[in-house]
């Protein structure tokens, strides 16, 4: 049961960050406006109607909902199922909830971190994208680690 608190703690907090962050940049940030906190790391205020950094924008964030729904509730069952990997799937659930939050509020998320290097250049995101790709690269890494050397 503690497991359980644990993971509910992690995954809050994320949403919570989340949907504050969006929150501050529609609240205080206009869409065409950019501001800069490193020569590679700018807040800006994008509308993602895709998937994480923008791809599959032409789908629609009706697709979107049930999918994330799915997903969700696997990630909910893995938890339930695994003893391991809290942290990761914590990290996922919390993003996919944010996420979604958004696309049934608004139709669409909001992005608002945009970070370049040189010319290359990552299409904006958010505090819910990074706890995904965060847990996901979790999950991958003790993957790839566990079946290699252990």
């Amino acid at each position: 049961m503690r497991r359980f608190g644990y993971v509910f703690l992690v995954a809050v907090l994320v949403i919570i960050l989340d949907q504050a962050t969006k929150y501050l940049v529609t609240r205080f940030l206009n869409p065409f406006d950019a501001i800069e906190i490193f020569p590679f790391l700018h807040l800006v205020s994008v509308r993602n109607t895709g998937a994480a950094f923008g791809m599959f924008k032409n789908v629609g964030s009706m697709f979107f909902i049930p999918v994330s729904i799915i997903a969700i509730i696997f990630v909910v069952w893995l938890l339930i199922k695994d003893k391991e990997g809290h942290l990761s799937l914590s990290l996922i659930l919390g993003g996919a909830i944010g996420n979604l939050i958004d696309r049934i509020l608004f139709g669409q998320v909001v992005d608002f971190i945009d970070f370049s290097v040189g010319r290359f250049h990552w299409p904006a995101f958010n505090v819910a994208d990074s706890a995904l790709t965060i847990g996901i690269m979790l999950i991958l890494f003790t993957t790839f680690f566990r079946k290699r050397y252990i």
